[in-house]
């Protein structure tokens, strides 16, 4: 009988030895482990701390990219949601009142995808640059590059054949085209290797990629551009720029900004600049509606929902908001309204009666 229950008992303890086994054997590679990670970091090196080692240990781990990136993992990199912007290229066609037209639509059309492929380039060269930083901010850490997701070498190959179709592509539409995705392309690149760091250059890089957005649309179609439309796309333009200062600026109130540039602004003259471009952009427009052949009261009547939108987009600035404009202008129900309303009274003074 003791026979059976020491038999039964060394096969229940059988597999607790062996576990117990290999649980000394993994202790005693972990402590190796950990003995050789010291071996590289002297405790008597005044560098030396306990959170490096834990860093040193698990750092290759976190950041580890992943070897063939999927469609979904580079399309998040290339950032769809910024692609919005590139719709300025409407403004021109819509203006002329030719955007129904067949062949000027796919003009249009093709110009937007020129632009998509542009910017998403210059983000990715945007994502390998700043993935140190990226990798502390609370949003943009979820990035592809910042997250390991995407590898900086495979990011800047993407960004490498999209600049190069999309120079193709331009060229393919019309020369003109071309040049002024040229032109884009090496202002986005100037911005994200140099001007990014220079106060009053970086704003006005950003708000001349607007600009070069919206001339694109008119190139594409071969419309003129009259000084008017610049001068209210590019006053705009330096009103979005700017509130995005200022609202990163109030965010970072009280701390080390986390763009270097940010340093060197206040909240007062940002204000100013914001008051200035909208004064500007107003005045440029009302000129323009009233100086139209016809049609001038629709057009007139539009100046109404501009007015009203600057004010919003202002107030919505001043609580916090307008780090990302165009979540704000797509997420603001007063603000859709308001463009939609202008949108009508614009459109009713290009076609009604036409």
């Amino acid at each position: 009988m003791w026979n059976r229950i020491g038999g039964q008992c060394s096969h229940i303890f059988t597999p607790i030895a062996f576990l117990d086994r290999r649980a000394h054997i993994n202790s005693l590679q972990a402590i190796a482990s950990v003995e050789e990670t010291r071996a590289e970091f002297s405790p008597g090196d005044p560098e030396f701390s306990p959170s490096d080692l834990h860093t040193h240990v698990q750092a290759p781990t976190q950041l580890r990219p992943a070897t063939r990136p999927s469609a979904r993992v580079l399309l998040r990199a290339c950032r769809p949601q910024q692609w919005s912007k590139n719709l300025l290229v409407l403004a021109a066609p819509c203006a002329a009142g030719v955007i129904d037209q067949p062949g000027v639509a796919a003009q249009v059309a093709g110009a937007f995808l020129v632009l998509c492929l542009l910017s998403s380039a210059t983000y990715l060269l945007n994502d390998v640059r700043d993935r140190e930083q990226d990798r502390l901010h609370p949003r943009k850490r979820s990035r592809p590059v910042a997250a390991g997701e995407l590898s900086p070498g495979a990011a800047l190959r993407v960004a490498a054949v999209l600049a190069f179709v999309g120079i193709a592509s331009a060229t393919a539409i019309t020369p003109g085209l071309g040049a002024v995705a040229c032109g884009y392309l090496a202002l986005t690149m100037s911005y994200s290797l140099w001007l990014r760091r220079v106060v009053v250059l970086d704003i006005l890089a950003i708000a001349a990629g607007f600009v070069l957005r919206a001339i694109a649309g008119g190139v594409a179609t071969d419309i003129y551009l009259s000084r008017w439309f610049v001068i209210v796309t590019a006053s705009c333009a330096i009103y979005l720029v700017v509130g995005k200062r200022y609202a990163e600026l109030r965010e970072h109130a009280g701390s080390d900004p986390v763009r270097a540039t940010l340093r060197r602004y206040s909240l007062g003259h940002l204000r100013l600049t914001l008051l200035v471009a909208a004064i500007v952009a107003v005045g440029a427009y009302t000129g323009w509606a009233f100086t139209r052949p016809s049609h001038v009261v629709w057009y007139g009547l539009s100046i109404a929902p501009l007015v009203l939108w600057l004010g919003r987009y202002a107030s919505l600035i001043g609580a916090g908001a307008g780090q990302a404009p165009e979540e704000v202008i797509l997420r603001d129900r007063t603000l859709l309204a308001l463009s939609v309303a202008w949108a009508f009274l614009f459109l009713g003074g290009v076609y009604v009666g036409r």
